[in-house]
């Protein structure tokens, strides 16, 4: 089995972009259209875990090798072998973003964190190839 590594940070220019149209946004809602100060404020606030991860750049990936499944995203890390996975789901959550479930033979389940998976069509591609079964879920609200 070919070893496979995503690796990514929460520098990058997407994050970048919806800061500052935000902020921009907020800045002309307050010059234009007279919003009170407080509101915009308040909304702001939201933008604050991007700038975390802007300024800190914080790195997150996900490895496979022929031993199993491992991924660290900040300080959190975890890794399993092959032998003790059941399948992978993915479940498309009602705002688009997909999150990675690994079920256990023992019924357990691990999330892997959002940050840490590589695009949901390679990932699925990838562990089909590699062999491991994936099953999709599309809008779920649970599970």
């Amino acid at each position: 089995m070919e070893p496979y590594a995503f690796e990514t940070t929460g520098r990058n220019r997407a994050t970048l972009i919806t800061v500052v149209l935000v902020w921009l946004a907020l800045t002309l809602f307050i010059l234009v259209l007279d919003a009170a100060f407080w509101l915009v404020v308040v909304i702001g606030l939201f933008t604050l875990p991007a700038l975390y991860d802007l300024l800190s750049a914080r790195k997150s990936g996900l490895a496979m090798s022929s031993t199993g499944l491992s991924w660290f995203s900040g300080k959190r890390e975890g890794a399993i072998s092959w032998d003790q996975i059941s399948h992978i789901r993915l479940d498309t959550r009602l705002d688009l973003s997909v999150r990675t479930t690994v079920l256990l033979i023992t019924g357990r389940k691990i999330r892997l964190p959002l940050e840490a998976t590589p695009p949901p069509d390679a990932f699925e591609k990838i562990l089909t190839d590699r062999g491991i079964k994936v099953e999709r879920h599309h809008f779920s609200l649970m599970g």
